[in-house]
């Protein structure tokens, strides 16, 4: 399915907009996540939660690019992940 398709969902409210947004770019959130965290759990979590992110944030917001935004919110997640295990640590 078209990226544009999946927002399109995502504005109507249809749930299916987020299994699309899994099955499409779920490795890349995976990936980028994992690069982040060294416990693939974590990883897993915050690619699961980059999807409910876009899901809660679209509408308002309608990215140009449905790829770049949902790798800066798993990315974005991550880091404040890596940041939570980093201070929990001290």
């Amino acid at each position: 399915m078209e990226d544009e398709q999946i927002v399109e969902l995502s504005f109507r409210r249809d749930g299916t907009a987020v299994k699309e947004m899994q099955d499409k770019y779920g490795r890349l959130c995976m990936e980028i996540a994992g690069r982040i965290l060294p416990d693939p759990r974590d990883a897993e979590e915050c690619a699961s939660d980059a999807f409910l992110r876009a899901w809660n944030s679209i509408p308002p917001e309608h990215p140009r690019s449905l790829k770049a935004y949902l790798a800066r919110i798993a990315r974005n997640l991550a880091l404040d992940r890596y940041d939570y295990n980093s201070a929990s640590r001290r």
